[in-house]
């Protein structure tokens, strides 16, 4: 959530997939009952590809099965990106595969829309655990290694997950941009993946694709950007509006933003722990944030929610 740095990655390949969840795809540790599928010579796609849709307060993601991928099976940047397509794939403003990890009750790989490999999601990473308790690798709570660190999260029964997210790092108050903007001021925080957090007095009258694209390329967060939170004021709550890099648009929803912008109002004296983020998609993300010597603990709180599920064609 989406929120999702992209770091640029080739085609993804069963052995890399194999590597990052622990012999998952090998059948050493197949949960039982799980047929292997057959093999498929030079990486041809043979099969359909079973999925599941799930959203975290409107941020929808593809979700995998590590055990549902076939030894040779490329899952590269463009694949990814067809499978993201909301006209001719599923839809999604990013995929993760799910299976198991060393050191952790199971992992997570996250991809963007664009295809590319992204360090973290918050709202992704909540999915993900609801995803894994549906799949028998955790009960109610546990662990998930991720390319940002590990986390752990529990699943309540009324939907609700919640994840304690990595120490956020980098957090820098009154930063300015390169390039010319409208805005009073500008602050940023790292909780996984950076953002820019904009305070605004009215966060629907911004012009989210030009400001956010703007804001997302300026030359004082090259070379990698940012993601861009817009976030005003709504009674005791905050309205959010996120521009998320490596879906180059504005999302649902952030966990990822939602976190930096409570750490970011909690460090300004504007909001007291739990903050509560209002999202574009109508949504609740609840944010705790818990001192911790110079920086602070986050946890993130919100709906993950499963949508459908499905099969594609190995061609898509």
């Amino acid at each position: 959530m989406p929120g999702c740095a992209a770091a640029e990655t080739g085609g993804l390949g069963c052995a890399r997939l194999a590597g990052r969840f622990a012999g998952g795809l090998d059948g050493e540790r197949a949960r039982p009952g799980r047929r292997r599928r057959p093999r498929c010579p030079g990486g041809a796609v043979t099969h359909r590809l079973p999925f599941v849709k799930m959203h975290g307060a409107g941020n929808d993601f593809i979700m995998l099965d590590a055990a549902d991928l076939v030894p040779g099976e490329l899952l590269d940047r463009d694949r990814i990106a067809a499978l993201c397509d909301r006209r001719r794939g599923v839809g999604a403003d990013g995929l993760i595969v799910v299976g198991p990890a060393a050191g952790a009750d199971f992992g997570m790989a996250y991809y963007n829309s664009d295809g590319g490999e992204a360090s973290m999601c918050g709202n992704g990473a909540r999915c993900a655990f609801a995803f894994a308790r549906d799949r028998g690798l955790i009960e109610r709570e546990g662990t998930c290694a991720t390319a940002s660190g590990p986390l752990r999260g529990r699943c309540e029964d009324d939907g609700l997950v919640s994840v304690d997210l990595t120490p956020p790092r980098g957090l820098e108050l009154g930063i300015a941009a390169a390039g010319d903007h409208p805005f009073g001021e500008l602050h940023r925080a790292d909780t996984g993946v950076p953002h820019l957090v904009v305070p605004v007095g009215d966060a629907d009258a911004v012009d989210v694709p030009r400001w956010g694209a703007a804001l997302r390329r300026d030359a004082a967060f090259a070379p990698d950007g940012t993601n861009v939170n817009f976030v005003a004021p709504a009674g005791d709550a905050w309205r959010l509006r996120t521009y998320e890099r490596g879906v180059e648009a504005e999302t649902l929803a952030c966990g990822t933003g939602a976190s930096a912008t409570a750490l970011v109002l909690w460090k300004l004296g504007r909001a007291a722990s739990p903050v509560v983020l209002l999202t574009r998609g109508g949504d609740r993300l609840t944010i705790t944030v818990t001192p911790d010597g110079a920086s602070a603990k986050l946890r993130l709180n919100g709906p993950a929610v499963t949508s459908f599920r499905g099969e594609v064609d190995g061609d898509v």
